[in-house]
C-alpha cells in the first residue's frame, strides 16, 4: 500500500515514511528518526510532554481508581490497606501504559494507548469476595486474574485475525458506542460520583460540572497553540480551584496520605488458583479483548496510522502480559481506557511519548501516595464537566467513520441500527440482563461488548454468508483489509 500524506502534530502534513512491524517508520519498532517522523512517534519538548502527559492522568484517575475502592470496600479492607490497593492500581496502570505506548519486541501496540484496571471484572470480583471471604478473597482474585492474562497473551495472535470482520461500518458503530456507552459516567461524575458523596445531585455539583464544561471549550475556543492543547487541563484546575469555596473539595486526602510506599509483592498473600473463579475471569477477559481491539482500530482512525493485524497482536499481548503481572504488585487485569482515546482527538496531540509520559506519572503516583492523593483533589463534577467534551468527541469520531462506511447501503442502515439499539439497552437499562446467565450478563452488561458483537454479527450475515455478499462498492464489507504478516 503506497504511502499517504499524514497530518502533523500543528496541523502541517508531510509524507508518512514507510512504515514496518507495528507501524514504526524505517521498519523500526518504536525508533523516531528525521524531520518526516509519523505524529505518534513524534518525540515533544519536556515541558510540553509531562504537561499534556499529565491531561492523560487527569482523565483517567477517576476510572483507575474506581475498581479498587469498589473491591477493597468489597471485600473489607482497612482504609490503609485500601490506599494500598489504590496505589498498587495506580503502579501497574502506569507499568502497563509504558508496556502500550514503548513496547518491546512484539508486545505493546506503539500508539497513544493508555491502559488501566478493567472495570469490567469489578462484578464477578465482588462475586469471588464474597464466595470465599475476606480472606481468601483478593488472592483467589489474583490467581484467577494471571491465568486471564496468559490467556490474552497466548490468545493475541489468533484473536486479532478478527480484524476482517471490523470494517468501517462496524468500526463506527463500536466508536461511537464507546463515546456513547462513556458519557452516562461523566453525566453521574457531574452530579457528584455517587449517591453517597457529599452534595450528590446539588446545583453546586451541577454548576461546577457546567463551569468547567464551559472553560473547556472556550480554552479551546479562544487559545491558540500549545494553551489550545492544554484546554483540558486549564478547564480542570479552573474547576478544581472553584470546588474548595462550594465545599466539594478539601485536603483531607493529602494531609493523611503517605509520601512514600513501595509496592509489595502479594501483599495481600500468595494467589490460590480457583477454577470457577479462573473461568470467570477469563470470560471477562475475552469481553476486555474485544473492547481493547475496538479501542485499538478507533485509536488508529484517529493518529492516522492503521491498526492492523501485527498492531492489535501486539496491544493484546501487552494486555495479556501485563494483566498477568499485576496481580504481583496486587493489581489487577489492565485494559483501554476509552476515554483518553476522546483527549487524542481533542488535543491532536498523537505523540505515543505524551501517553508514555502519563504512564510514568502514574507509576510515581504508586510510588508516593501523597501525589495521587494531590491529582484525587479534582472533584468528581469538574471530572463529569470535562469527560462529557471527551466522551462526546469519542462519539463524535464515530460518526464520522460511519459517514465514509456507505451509510447508502440499506443492510449498513440496519447494521448501525440493531447495534447502535443492542449496545445501549444496558446503558439505559442496567438491569436489562440480570435475570439472563452469568456468562450471558458478562458479556452483554457493557453496551460496548454487546454493541460490538452484535455489529460483527450482523456484518457476517449481510456481507459474508451466502448470496447475501456485498461488494466495497455497494457499502458491504467496506475497504479492503491489508494482508498482515504472522503475528
Amino acid at each position: 500500500m503506497a504511502p499517504s500524506n499524514t497530518s502533523t502534530t500543528d496541523g502541517g502534513s508531510t509524507p508518512a515514511r514507510p512504515s514496518g512491524p507495528g507501524g514504526a517508520p524505517n521498519g523500526l519498532p518504536g525508533t523516531p528518526s528525521g524531520p518526516e517522523v509519523h505524529p505518534v512517534d513524534e518525540l515533544l519538548p519536556p515541558v510540553k510532554l509531562i504537561s499534556t502527559g499529565l491531561q492523560h492522568v487527569a482523565a483517567m484517575y477517576a476510572g483507575v481508581v474506581a475498581p479498587p475502592l469498589i473491591v477493597g470496600a468489597g471485600v473489607g479492607l482497612s482504609p490503609a490497606e485500601l490506599a494500598l490497593l489504590i496505589s498498587a492500581s495506580l503502579f501497574t496502570a502506569g507499568l502497563a501504559t509504558l508496556l502500550q505506548t514503548l513496547g518491546f519486541w512484539k508486545i505493546g501496540a506503539r500508539l497513544p494507548f493508555v491502559n488501566g484496571v478493567s472495570f469490567a471484572g469489578v462484578a464477578p470480583m465482588i462475586a469471588i469476595a464474597k464466595e470465599h471471604g475476606p480472606k481468601d478473597a483478593l488472592p483467589v482474585i489474583f490467581g484467577a486474574v494471571i491465568v486471564a492474562g496468559i490467556l490474552c497473551f497466548l490468545a493475541a495472535p489468533y484473536f486479532c485475525k478478527l480484524i476482517r470482520f471490523f470494517p468501517p461500518v462496524v468500526q463506527g458503530t463500536v466508536i461511537t458506542l464507546i463515546g456513547v456507552s462513556l458519557l452516562p459516567v461523566a453525566v453521574n461524575w457531574a452530579r457528584g460520583g455517587s449517591p453517597g458523596a457529599p452534595g450528590f445531585g446539588s446545583m453546586r455539583a451541577i454548576g461546577l460540572a457546567a463551569i468547567t464544561l464551559v472553560a473547556v471549550v472556550l480554552c479551546n475556543r479562544l487559545l491558540r497553540g500549545f494553551w489550545q492543547q492544554l484546554s483540558l487541563l486549564i478547564g480542570l484546575a479552573i474547576g478544581t480551584l472553584l470546588a474548595f469555596p462550594l465545599g466539594l473539595a478539601d485536603f483531607g486526602t493529602v494531609q493523611d496520605a503517605k509520601v512514600f510506599a513501595l509496592p509489595s509483592p502479594f501483599h495481600f498473600g500468595a494467589p490460590i488458583f480457583d477454577v470457577a473463579a479462573i473461568a470467570s475471569l477469563c470470560i471477562v477477559m475475552v469481553v476486555s479483548m474485544t473492547e481493547s481491539t475496538a479501542d485499538m482500530l478507533a485509536l488508529g482512525k484517529i493518529v492516522d496510522r492503521e491498526a492492523d493485524e501485527p498492531v492489535l497482536a501486539a496491544g493484546l499481548r501487552a494486555d495479556g502480559l501485563a494483566t498477568a503481572l499485576s496481580p504481583v504488585f496486587n493489581g489487577f487485569a489492565a485494559s483501554a481506557f476509552a476515554q483518553n482515546i476522546g483527549l487524542v482527538a481533542l488535543t491532536k496531540i498523537r505523540s505515543r511519548f505524551v501517553v508514555a509520559a502519563g504512564g510514568g506519572i502514574l507509576i510515581l503516583l504508586g510510588l508516593f501516595p501523597v501525589l495521587g492523593s494531590v491529582v484525587s483533589l479534582v472533584p468528581q463534577p469538574v471530572l463529569g464537566g470535562a469527560g462529557i467534551v471527551l466522551f462526546g468527541t469519542v462519539a463524535a469520531s464515530g460518526i464520522r467513520t460511519l459517514a465514509e462506511a456507505g451509510m447508502e447501503s440499506s443492510s449498513n442502515t440496519i447494521l448501525v441500527s440493531v447495534s447502535l439499539g443492542v449496545g445501549i439497552i444496558p446503558i439505559a437499562v442496567p438491569a436489562f440482563y440480570d435475570s439472563f446467565p452469568e456468562a450471558v450478563r458478562t458479556l452483554m452488561h457493557s453496551g460496548i461488548s454487546a454493541g460490538c458483537v452484535m455489529a460483527v454479527l450482523l456484518n457476517l450475515l449481510f456481507h459474508h454468508v451466502g448470496t447475501a455478499r456485498r461488494s466495497p462498492a455497494d457499502g458491504a464489507s467496506g475497504t479492503t483489509v491489508p494482508t498482515a504478516t504472522p503475528s
